[in-house]
């Protein structure tokens, strides 16, 4: 209920006559006599808010400024005082939050400055936001604050690897790339991440760099290319050296020096002086009383040749010694080979492969992603034909010869995965049992390496040359479109992506088909074919709320393409979709205002305002379709109807007890048609309720003159009349002037 006028604006000026003075005690008295007065008025809590701060009352400000905030949503002060306040208490978590909150509503009203501010002290306070991150960095680059975005996905690149999601750590990275194509920090990022290693938080001096001099195709690899291993021994040999090391240690320090040991010790020496017979012999006899997983390993092995059956049981006991893992698995792969195993041996071989890759991944992370590779590998393998899995034999058998084979297997692991997620599992087992997948595999890592070092020209060579070796391997086209983009071949990039993802679509890949897709829409965004692709690969899916979505951004685009014909179209489409799928009113309601926002653009404002009333049958408190309506019944001359649906909308907005849109609508109103005698007389009677005296007599003053003009003498009278209820100054002549009225 409402108080005393007088009394809140005499409490409310001792407030702040207390507040200049600082005497915050009295300033609380004050502002809270006017809360008594008026419990439901936003602007004294706000301010009984700040004199409890000033005096180190939090809680009771945290209450104060909550309170005020159910009593105005739309002003973000409230929030962002008690977002201080909770910051001050020490809950940070809460504060950041309150903070978020503060945001959407400066962002709501397109104060992007403090938006960003606001996000910026979220994340200060609670560091891991990835998602307040993600808007940072979109706003930032819509704002064209280059470095500011840049920064900002670095920083998302940072949280998402701490989340063990690489792969959404790279698409951040690479999103900063687009950004800044020379910057040092993000190439840098990129090949960390790329490698399996840690990044750190970025600085705020993000910059760019020149783009790194091309010089001859070998010098640019010496200067780029990580160290890899240098000697040709595989893990079967690396293996038997490192367990000739462990079993000598272990004979030594178990004082086994009897014949057992003193056997053992003979069969090393054998073993180095490469006597494989006598050795195995002295390896059996130091086997039955000796049980070492080092032993087991270099018997097994050498059993490989003549004996692989009998290596079997050996090389299974060393896989328990995690250091000779790798080995073991090499040797089972060769013994299963010559059984004609055929599955076991692709296993095994597979196995081995693994224990190398796991054993040189950086971290915690890393390791996990490998082994999801590898578990999806051997599961592939299941049900292959002989042929197949011999030809996986093959191809890791060669992986592991040769100089730098351990670098090679990390590469291969890696474009399995890749081809995993654009392919699929039948894409990767085509790639691993191709004739030339050894060739391809080299080919990727060339064209990445070049790549990231600027080197275009050399890069788009390497991935002709792939696609030579195999014409539909879809990551590298993805790679030419990629490196089109950095020369900025926008138009031919924008191709290739459309029919990479035409044949994702055509092999029914519609998840792969639709990133393709989304990515090409956000660097051509009017792009209709891609667009009708788009839609065409959704609505296969039955993904009717997406597909309606992509229709409006059709329209969108017809709309600034000037086809404003097509545009309505297009909506026509998406409302008939919706209503057959059962779309949630909201979803058509948009459709609707997308419409009508056409149309007034057409200048068709009786087809708007029919698309309007449809609205309001559909969401009858959407006020966005009446303040249209409003506006549109005035601008044809119409004001009775205008006033109809004006009256309408501050009947929602009492219910929801919004004075502030009330009293706001009604002077903007007035100030566009300042002689209408309808919308004055509601402007005063608001004024009036709300104890404004000044201000209502301004409009009833304003009425009367109108009403006058108008020869409403009799309507004048009782405007006059409540003029004079007012007593104000010179209400002589006010009663002057009625009495010459009649009244």
């Amino acid at each position: 209920m409402a108080g005393n006028r007088d009394a809140y604006e005499q409490a409310m000026s001792a407030g702040h006559n207390a507040a200049w003075d600082e005497d915050w005690d009295a300033a609380i008295r004050a502002y809270g006599r006017a809360v008594q007065e008026f419990p439901d008025d936003p602007e004294a809590h706000l301010h009984l808010g700040l004199a409890l701060l000033h005096v180190g009352r939090l809680n009771d400000a945290l209450k104060v400024y909550s309170r005020c905030h159910q009593l105005d949503p739309d002003d973000p002060i409230p929030l962002e005082k008690s977002a201080e306040v909770l910051e001050r208490l020490g809950r940070q978590r809460e504060a950041a939050q309150q903070y978020i909150n503060v945001a959407e509503i400066y962002y709501a009203q397109r104060d992007f400055d403090k938006t960003i501010a606001n996000w910026e002290r979220a994340t200060h306070l609670s560091p891991g936001l990835i998602a307040i991150h993600g808007k940072l960095a979109q706003l930032r680059e819509r704002l064209g604050d280059t470095r500011g975005a840049v920064r900002e996905y670095l920083t998302l690149a940072y949280y998402f690897q701490r989340m063990n999601d690489n792969e959404k750590a790279l698409m951040a990275a690479q999103r900063a790339l687009r950004l800044e194509r020379n910057n040092p920090q993000v190439l840098n990022t990129i090949q960390a991440l790329e490698a399996g290693s840690a990044i750190v938080l970025p600085q705020d001096d993000v910059q760019g760099a020149d783009r790194p001099q091309t010089g001859s195709l070998s010098g640019a690899i010496e200067r780029e290319a990580p160290e890899v291993e240098t000697d040709t021994d595989g893990p079967l040999e690396e293996a038997m050296r490192l367990a000739l090391t462990l079993l000598a240690s272990h004979v030594m320090e178990t004082g086994s020096l009897e014949v057992s040991g003193a056997d053992a010790l003979k069969a090393m020496e054998l073993q180095r002086q490469e006597q494989w017979a006598e050795a195995v012999a002295a390896y059996r006899r130091a086997a039955h009383q000796i049980r070492h997983p080092a032993l087991s390993m270099n018997l097994g092995a050498l059993l490989l040749d003549e004996q692989p059956d009998e290596a079997v049981p050996y090389l299974t006991e060393a896989i328990l010694e995690p250091r000779l893992e790798a080995g073991a698995y090499y040797g089972l792969g060769e013994a299963y080979h010559k059984a004609q195993k055929h599955l076991k041996a692709a296993q095994a071989l597979i196995q081995s492969a693994r224990a190398v890759d796991r054993d040189l991944a950086p971290t915690d992370a890393a390791r996990a992603e490998i082994e999801t590779v590898y578990k999806r590998l051997l599961e592939m393998l299941e049900g292959r034909s002989d042929e197949a899995l011999i030809a996986v034999w093959q191809r890791y058998q060669r992986l592991m010869r040769g100089r730098g084979w351990k670098q090679r297997i990390a590469e291969t692991r890696g474009q399995i995965a890749e081809t995993m997620r654009e392919q699929g599992e039948e894409g990767a087992f085509e790639i691993l049992v191709a004739s030339h997948g050894d060739e391809l595999t080299e080919a990727i890592a060339r064209i990445d390496h070049f790549t990231r070092t600027g080197m275009l020209t050399l890069a788009m060579d390497e991935a002709h040359r792939a696609i030579e070796l195999s014409p539909y391997y879809l990551p590298v086209h993805l790679r030419m479109a990629e490196i089109m983009m950095r020369e900025g071949r926008i138009r031919q990039a924008i191709n290739k992506y459309a029919v990479v993802a035409r044949t994702f679509l055509v092999r029914g890949e519609y998840e792969r088909s639709r990133s393709v897709l989304l990515k090409v829409l956000e660097m051509a965004p009017l792009d209709i074919g891609i667009r009708q692709t788009l839609i065409e690969l959704l609505e296969a899916e039955q993904q009717w709320l997406d597909a309606i979505d992509q229709y409006i951004e059709l329209a969108n685009a017809y709309n600034q393409l000037g086809n404003f014909e097509q545009a309505r179209d297009t909506l026509n489409l998406a409302e008939r979709l919706g209503r057959r799928v059962n779309a949630p009113v909201d979803t058509l309601v948009r459709i609707k205002h997308h419409m009508a926002d056409i149309d007034q653009m057409r200048l068709d404002s009786r087809r708007a305002q029919k698309t309007y009333e449809e609205i309001i049958q559909l969401k009858p408190d959407d006020e966005r379709a009446y303040r249209m309506l409003i506006e549109l019944n005035y601008r044809q001359g119409n004001h009775l109807d205008g006033i109809r649906r004006l009256d309408q909308l501050l009947g929602i907005y009492a219910r929801e007890k919004q004075t502030d849109k009330i009293t706001k609508l009604l002077e903007e109103l007035v100030s566009l048609y300042s002689k209408d005698t309808a919308l004055r007389m509601r402007l005063a009677a608001v004024y009036r309720q709300l104890g404004r005296k000044e201000d209502a007599i301004a409009q009833l003053d304003a009425l009367g003159e109108l009403q006058l003009q108008a020869g409403m003498n009799r309507e004048a009278a009782k405007t006059i009349r409540q003029i004079i209820s007012l007593n104000p100054a010179g209400v002589e002549d006010y009663q002057r002037l009625l009495a010459q009225l009649g009244g």
